[in-house]
Formats: structure tokens, sequence, C-alpha cells
């Protein structure tokens, strides 16, 4: 990678690094004395030593791999999987849905992730109709897709993970990267042993598809570090909306990506709980372009970013909710607005209007409240806008 790349996944370890250092001591005034308990699984160098360890176990006709190297499956074939994860708390394993589509030639391996949020369809979908669309006889090199991640939220379709450690606390997967296969919690765990035995050794690129959450809704736009040669040039692939040009914090996949040497980014699709064909169609033709940009498929560039109307900004300014009541948006998504405009309204039971909210910033409607309702503290909605470039974290819809 570039010298200002690597100065830029310097600046995210240095933050991470920070991040974890405080969590650890908090923990360690917790557990002082508490020791890992035994069969646990293995350290993340012993975890990536090489080869596909298969359990023996079958599900539905596909085998069960608890680490994989894609280089060990027939090249021009397609081959469906199981990634077994982190234990349940009656001892069974939650399991991970894995496609390896591998070119007849040799070529650059791209690792396509959804599912992180168990609530984000539009994700899943993009993923899958991708993958659809490959031909493995016409391929050089490999795409690996990970549709459910996140295995317990999927199956609820809710965001966050119902972990049971300290009774029901839901746990946001993407906080949770590159995990810990040793860690205090079973998500924790889990994220650990995807990212040493699965994602991370199969990944030349890799791209974390998202939506907008349960109750707030997104524009089409990727969430990427645009200083980074590699990613930009991915991300300029893209024909959509909007683009947030900024790395946020660390936890979230994408950046255990790019902390790891992988270029990285993140596609936000829409809504939560739905799926949105129009948007999916412009994620699916930007991905095929990355695809062919990286040489694995051929065929001519559809649609890119020089053929839209793409909005750059570096910060997302949220207006959140100051009183209860029935929510009424004034703007819609993609719109620009100005400093001081008006963009919704809230009433009460009675109709009468109890808060008006503006924009502080001058930019573009990135991602609105879709529910009706809202309480005091509920992001009503997200402004993409530039500033000028400050060290720090930033808030955004995902």
């Amino acid at each position: 990678m570039s010298e200002k790349a690597i100065e830029g996944l310097d600046r995210r370890n240095f933050m991470k690094t920070s991040i974890a250092a405080v969590s650890a001591s908090a923990v360690l005034v917790g557990s002082a004395g508490l020791a890992k308990a035994q069969n646990t699984p293995a350290s993340s160098s012993e975890a990536t030593t090489g080869g596909t360890s298969y359990t023996g176990d079958v599900i539905g006709g596909k085998q069960v791999v608890s680490q994989l190297d894609v280089n060990d499956l027939s090249p021009g074939q397609k081959h469906l999987l199981y990634f077994q994860g982190v234990e349940m708390p009656t001892g069974q394993h939650w399991y991970v849905s894995v496609t390896v589509v591998r070119g007849a030639k040799p070529g650059k391996r791209a690792v396509f992730v959804s599912g992180v949020h168990g609530d984000e369809m539009s994700s899943i979908h993009t993923v899958l109709t991708v993958m659809n669309q490959l031909d493995p006889a016409e391929m050089s090199g490999t795409v690996m897709a990970v549709t459910d991640v996140s295995s317990p939220a999927v199956e609820s379709m809710q965001r966050r993970w119902p972990n049971t450690g300290r009774g029901v606390d839901l746990i946001d997967m993407n906080r949770e990267w590159p995990g810990d296969e040793n860690g205090f919690t079973a998500p924790s765990r889990h994220a650990g042993l995807l990212f040493n035995r699965l994602l991370r050794p199969n990944a030349d690129f890799a791209i974390d598809f998202h939506t907008g959450t349960t109750g707030f809704e997104v524009t089409a736009f990727n969430l990427a570090g645009m200083d980074v040669p590699e990613v930009k040039a991915m991300v300029d692939l893209y024909p959509v909306s909007q683009v947030f040009d900024n790395h946020v914090y660390p936890g979230v996949l994408h950046n255990a990506f790019m902390d790891a040497g992988i270029p990285s980014f993140t596609p936000e699709i829409g809504a939560a709980r739905s799926l949105d064909h129009e948007m999916i169609s412009l994620f699916v033709e930007g991905t095929l372009n990355v695809l062919k940009h990286h040489g694995i498929v051929a065929g001519p560039m559809g649609r890119t970013g020089k053929d839209v109307m793409v909005f750059v900004g570096n910060s997302s300014f949220p207006i959140l909710a100051t009183m209860g009541g029935l929510v009424e948006h004034l703007v819609r998504l993609n719109d620009k607005v100005d400093v001081g405009q008006k963009v919704a309204i809230q009433r009460n039971s009675f109709g009468e209007v109890v808060a008006e909210y503006t924009s502080g910033v001058a930019g573009e409607i990135a991602g609105l409240r879709s529910d009706a309702m809202s309480e005091p503290g509920n992001a009503l909605a997200f402004i993409l806008f530039n500033k000028p470039i400050q060290e720090g974290v930033e808030t955004y819809p995902e």
C-alpha cells in the first residue's frame, strides 16, 4: 500500500490502541485473577497458520469448516459451505453461510460481507445478486461471500446480537471487530473466529455491506477513507449519490480490514428490514465494476461515480429529538439544506407543535428517521457536510 495509506492505517491503529487500552484497564480492574477458560479456541497466530479445517459435520448437504483457505478449494467451481462460529448456551454452534466462487484462473481474492447487523436485508440481497452473476469458468481469482455474520440477530431480524452472558444484552457486532477468540462475550469470540479464520486470511480487498437501521433509512452512499488510494479507486466505481469520506471509529469491520492492510469500505443501502431493489441495482453495478477493476471478471464497466452527481462530505451532522411525539419531515433524502433551514417538526397528541428542528450546517440529507414517532434523544436526521479536517471520531448513520 502507499505511504499515505500506511499513515492512515497507523492513525487508526493509534486510535484503536488507545481505546483498547482504556477498555482493557477497566476489564482488568473488574476481573483481577480471572484466568482464561480451559479448552478455549487457539490464539490468532495459531488459528491462521494455514489450511482448511473440516469439522466432519454436514448441514443440508454443505460441509462445515472451522477454518478456510480458499486456495484449497477446486478452481472453476462454486462452493457452498458453513463456517462454525461461536457456541450457544446449549453448546451448539452458530453457523455462518459461506459462498466461494473460485475462478478457473489465478487472481485476486475478494471478500464480501453482509448480515453484521441482523435487520439489513438489502445488503444481504446485494451480495447474493452479485454472487449469482459470477461464472467461475470465466473468472480469474476468487470471490467469497459471507451473508449472515450475526446469525442470532438475523434469525429475529434485529440489529444487535442478543447476548445472554449477563442477562439479555444486545451487542452491536459492528463495534466488536477484529474480535477476540478468548474474549468476554460470545459476539467478541464470534468476531474473532470469523476474522482470524475466515475473513482476513482470504482477502486481498473486502467490502462490508450495510443498510440503515430499523426506524432510520439512509441514502445510497459509501462510507470510506478516500485518502487511501486503493479504497478511493473502488468507491469511485459506484453510481451512487453520496460518499461519506471518513474513517469513523474503531470496532467497525471495514476498519479491522484496513488495520490488517486490506483495502476496505462500507456501502449503505437504504432502509432496514426490506428490499430496496432500485438501490440494490446501483450497488450490484458498482460491485461488478470493482471486480472488473481488479481483473476478477471481464467485460465493460457499467456506470460509475462519473456518470452521476455524487456529493462527498467528510462529516455527518445529527439532529436529535428534544421532545416526544409525531415527527413530520420537511425534507427528503438527498435534499440539499442550508444553515438554519427547518427540516422537521414534532407534534404532541393534541396536534400542537412542540418542537421545530433546523439544520446547523449546509449539506445534503443522508438519513431520516422512518418511524413516525420519536422519544427524546433519537436521531431524526443526519446531514452530510464538509468541515475542516480534524482528528477524532464522527457519528454516522450505519
